[in-house]
């Protein structure tokens, strides 16, 4: 999936900004922020081997298939679902209600309850989940799939590009990562981090600016506190380097962009799964299908939590997953034709 320049962005006031940063950490619990990678927290680190061969590659969009015919998905039996969302990671949250609007219109009864990984991954191999679409793999779920992959269901994979990175301003001069050892003084000689126990900033601590040779001053706060310099220097038109991550709205709601990382400092991208309990894909194959029909670009993933934890500042995910199908219209056809990663 490559990534591709946004060309409309909605830019906030900073009050604005650092108020709906705070109503989404309230509402979702915590921050996606502080696990080892600048993403959810509970991840192993096991290695790609012990994974079972079933959760060890994937092709977004590899076994989709149309079910605008049913036949041949066979008669689903049970029409009350429930999808699991990791507390604090917002695209959990945007695929999964993205999930219940499409699968509500096709008559399911669809709730979506929020969990932390851990306790979701037990309870969808336990049965207790019909699925949850947030499985980052090779490494930051692996000890999770280790554990539990003989017995949840594969359900394809939906977004191959979540990484870490060092983010800049559209319009600022570097290209690289290896830039900010000589263009410093171009971003105030200051590299805004996020929490100090996140793994995106022992990353960066231990990896990127040491291999790079970065003199700037790390200034290691919080996310929302990034995310307001993101904000101010966006409002004055001054330049900005940041630690970010995809997937993460601030690419839609601000004129962002990564930093080449020629020496791989920031980790290599991981592939996002879903998975159902066991059984799913024989009780229900439709639904089954549906879920590996869903594909989603960085612009799409972005824009949907941009409007989910901004607009609507994480208060009503539905409302915001309604307003974004009504402004991509052909989005849920296309994944019921399973046609999205064409």
């Amino acid at each position: 999936m490559k990534t591709q320049r946004r060309t409309n962005r909605t830019r906030f006031a900073l009050p604005a900004m650092v108020a709906a940063l705070s109503l989404t950490l309230a509402a979702c619990g915590a921050s996606n922020s502080g696990s080892g990678s600048g993403q959810p927290t509970g991840s192993g680190s096991g290695s790609e081997a012990a994974i079972p061969a079933a959760w060890q590659s994937c092709q977004v969009g590899g076994q989709a298939k149309s079910v605008t015919d049913t036949q041949g998905t066979g008669q689903d039996k049970k029409k009350e679902i429930k999808i699991g969302a990791f507390n604090g990671w917002d695209e959990s949250f945007a695929t999964a209600h993205l999930l219940k609007a499409i699968l509500t219109e096709q008559g399911y009864q669809v709730s979506v309850q929020s969990f932390e990984a851990a306790p979701a991954f037990a309870g969808t191999a336990g049965g207790d989940i019909d699925l949850v679409t947030d499985v980052w793999l090779p490494t930051t779920h692996a000890s999770y799939i280790q554990q539990y992959g003989n017995q949840l269901v594969p359900l394809g994979c939906w977004y191959d590009n979540a990484k870490l990175t060092i983010a800049v301003n559209d319009s600022s001069p570097a290209k690289s990562i290896a830039d900010l050892a000589t263009m410093g003084d171009q971003y105030n000689n200051v590299l805004y981090g996020i929490e100090p126990g996140a793994g995106l900033t022992k990353q960066t601590q231990q990896k990127a600016i040491p291999e790079y040779g970065i003199k700037m001053e790390f200034r290691v706060s919080s996310t929302p506190a990034m995310l307001a310099e993101v904000s101010r220097a966006t409002q004055a038109g001054q330049n900005v380097a940041v630690t970010l991550w995809r997937p993460h709205w601030a690419y839609s709601a601000f004129p962002m962009r990564d930093l080449e990382d020629p020496k791989g400092a920031m980790g290599g991208a991981e592939t996002i799964y879903s998975a159902g309990r066991p059984g799913l894909d024989t009780d229900n194959p439709k639904l089954a299908q549906i879920v590996k029909n869903m594909a989603l670009t960085d612009d799409q993933l972005s824009g949907l939590e941009d409007l989910m934890m901004n607009k609507y500042k994480g208060e009503n995910h539905d409302a915001a997953v309604a307003e974004w199908l009504q402004a991509n219209p052909d989005f849920k056809q296309k994944m019921l034709a399973g046609t999205l990663h064409r």
